[in-house]
């Protein structure tokens, strides 16, 4: 395990992968650490350097007082990439994962070779939805919302065929500082990047499970023909989490799309 103080608070994250191979972060979704990455990054890391972290008020990483802002987690991100000596890295991002890749591609496009965004969108629900499910958090905990969760998470035939993993992720979610699971919600209710992602300049490829119910297909869709030139692909039988549900097929597109533009 390796830990770095940043302005913020301390950041756990890993690397794995040749030193000297072009870089790849792997941003992870809200309610889950670095772990969701782990067959994915071990796949990659023949070939990439790979690093993988625990956002704010996640994992191993410190739970800073809320409420957060997508452009709190695209700074914390820029200052571990400084940190590691990455000028210029690729990004996968996962949900809000993927709005901290799509903020830091507005912002600092020049620090991206590539950016994959996985079951994400340029505005994931409204305010008063993320409002609503802070407040059963903050009366019940996040047992109060995990099956929900779960159901949003993966497919049924994931619920029927995998019944341990499934009730392992559960876990994994209950085990997240309900605190920074709050605060992240309250930065994913402000979230709005519709408007700003029509000017991102890095290559981009938007990927989805057909059957995730938190970000569905034509979500996606939307927000990948905003950016200009970006692709789009459907992962069949597959909900919100690829890399747990469907991680080979997911590690093929992303493995494509780095080929074709993660070296520059």
């Amino acid at each position: 395990m390796a830990f770095t103080r940043l302005g913020h608070g301390l950041v756990h994250w890993r690397e794995s992968g040749p030193a000297g191979a072009p870089a790849v972060v792997l941003v992870n979704s809200l309610g889950t650490d670095f772990r969701i990455w782990d067959e994915v990054a071990a796949a990659l890391s023949a070939n990439w350097r790979i690093i993988t972290y625990d956002k704010r008020g996640h994992g191993l990483s410190e739970v800073p007082p809320g409420p957060y802002a997508i452009g709190d987690f695209t700074d914390d991100l820029i200052g571990l990439a400084d940190h590691l000596g990455l000028t210029r890295f690729a990004l996968v991002g996962l949900s809000i994962g993927g709005l901290i890749g799509q903020d830091l591609a507005v912002r600092r496009p020049e620090r991206l070779t590539a950016l994959v965004l996985a079951d994400t969108a340029s505005k994931v629900g409204t305010a008063e939805s993320w409002n609503a499910r802070i407040e059963t958090i903050r009366k019940g905990g996040l047992a109060a919302i995990a099956d929900s969760v779960m159901e949003r998470w993966f497919t049924p035939a994931f619920h029927a065929g995998r019944p341990d993993d499934l009730a392992g992720w559960r876990n994994a979610l209950l085990r997240q500082p309900a605190d920074g699971y709050i605060a992240t919600c309250q930065a994913l209710s402000q979230a709005d990047l519709t408007n700003a992602i029509g000017s991102v300049p890095v290559p981009t490829l938007a990927v989805v499970g057909d059957g995730d119910l938190s970000t569905p297909p034509d979500l996606v869709r939307e927000m990948a023909q905003r950016i200009p030139g970006a692709g789009f692909a459907l992962i069949k039988g597959c909900g919100h989490i690829p890399p747990v549900e469907q991680p080979d097929r997911l590690l093929t597109l992303v493995t494509e799309h780095l080929e074709k533009h993660g070296r520059g």
